[in-house]
């Protein structure tokens, strides 16, 4: 069923998944409202049932107006809606590729955001000073000054929310700095993840670097310093609206580029383990997940929603047809990736 357009969400600017779904709309040129903050929202919309950003307020047809949250399911809603400047790959093998390093980037890649925007004081003091005016521009200094102090307690508080402690920092920068060299490669190579269009994955990666790469300023001078380049493409990628996609354009099955390997070994090192971890952890009912990333500890508290990502990921994998799971399948091999599928 078609929805009403155009559609109307709330987000904020310091939200990693407000400019993720910002850039797919105008790149799909979907006609959207974007209300700040929610500012202006009619109070006749329903509530989400998780206050998330964004949060869509969708309707199709005669029906009633749903709140609807999570980026993930959200772009293949709209693929459905709206057709044409699809982001999702028309092939499946890509398609599960695309699948996995969206999911990698919204939750992995997004502990380093998290993590450096709460870990450091200069980009504490940048969080506390800004993201609060992003709510009441006009408001006064005195107001904004306690709202920035409350918000910066708050958010530092749920550190361990994402795994981000004194034991995990040494894991979480690591990783960054190396996807930023996997991710140099593959800009030298290709202009997207996907090929010379984007992909969800694409505009995963996008969400959470618009904070690291040009807001937050300790990763915001790492990448300036180790991937101008990735600094770079996080311009363009912002406003795809003028791209002109063939079908052509997607990375081809046959000639996946090594760089693309490279990628995945990074989220094989960091974001299986962790997922693996968070798994065992929630079966057996623990209060801590304890494992080794990268050779060092990692600590963290079990997170249900990563279960969840765990499951949807095999399953996935397991409805490809059997010719495209073994060429999946081979493409993972030895990046570390192929673990999340073992027996």
């Amino acid at each position: 069923m078609t929805l009403e357009t155009p559609l109307l969400l709330s987000g904020a600017p310091g939200s990693p998944y407000t400019r993720k779904m910002l850039a797919v709309l105008r790149y799909r040129h979907i006609p959207y409202r974007f209300l700040l903050n929610g500012q202006n929202l009619p109070k006749e919309l329903p509530a989400p049932k998780v206050a998330l950003l964004p949060t869509f307020y969708l309707k199709e047809g005669s029906g009633d107006y749903q709140a609807v949250v999570d980026s993930t399911p959200l772009i293949r809603r709209f693929e459905d809606a709206f057709k044409g400047r699809a982001v999702i790959p028309s092939d499946p093998v890509i398609e599960f590729i695309d699948y996995l390093l969206e999911d990698y980037a919204d939750e992995w890649l997004t502990k380093a955001m998290f993590h450096y925007r709460w870990y450091y004081k200069p980009d504490i003091e940048r969080a506390a000073a800004i993201l609060p005016r992003w709510r009441g521009i006009s408001a006064p200094e005195d107001e904004m000054l306690k709202m920035g102090e409350i918000f910066a307690n708050r958010q530092i508080s749920r550190l361990y929310v994402v795994g981000s402690n004194d034991t995990t920092a040494p894991v979480i920068e690591a990783s960054y700095l190396r996807y930023l060299e996997a991710m140099k490669k593959v800009l030298e190579v290709q202009p997207f993840v996907m090929g010379r269009r984007p992909g969800g994955s694409d505009f995963g990666a996008y969400g959470q670097l618009t904070q690291l790469t040009h807001f937050d300023p300790t990763p915001m001078e790492e990448t300036f310093r180790h991937a101008p380049r990735v600094f770079a493409w996080v311009d363009l990628v912002e406003d795809l609206s003028g791209l002109e996609p063939t079908e052509d354009d997607w990375m081809k099955r046959d000639s996946i580029p090594d760089a693309i390997r490279e990628l995945l070994k990074e989220v094989g090192r960091v974001y299986v383990p962790a997922l693996l971890a968070n798994a065992k952890a929630l079966t057996a009912g623990a209060e801590k997940v304890e494992t080794e990333i990268d050779g060092k500890t990692w600590v963290q508290q079990p997170f249900p929603y990563q279960g969840k990502c765990l499951q949807w990921l095999k399953e996935k994998r397991a409805s490809l047809a059997t010719a495209d799971r073994k060429i999946v399948d081979d493409v993972f091999a030895g990046t570390g990736c192929e673990k999340l599928f073992a027996a």
